[in-house]
């Protein structure tokens, strides 16, 4: 489902506005300024309730391995996302 699915059933599901739906989708989930992504810039777990949780994990420098020839590469420290389902959402999948 890309943005403009999900902002098409958002406005189906609760009778708004497909404007005041691609505005809510947009509030949340915008990569600059969304809810959601400011609250894990500020390394701040965000926990839906029975849906799950995006959690910003710092990963450390390492090395790796150049794929293309197998040289050591220096890979630098980091954030990444990740995003753990809810008891009820994994359920719901099986």
């Amino acid at each position: 489902m890309n943005r403009t699915e999900l902002t098409d059933a958002l406005a189906r599901a609760t009778g708004m506005s497909r404007g005041d739906a691609a505005l809510a989708v947009e509030g949340l989930f915008d990569p600059r300024n969304g809810v959601i992504s400011r609250a894990l810039r500020r390394r701040r777990t965000v926990r839906i309730t029975g849906f799950g949780s995006f959690v910003p994990r710092r990963r450390e420098a390492r090395v790796g391995r150049d794929p293309r020839t197998g040289d050591p590469i220096r890979i630098p420290a980091g954030t990444s996302i990740t995003f753990r389902p809810g008891k009820p959402l994994r359920e719901t999948l099986g």
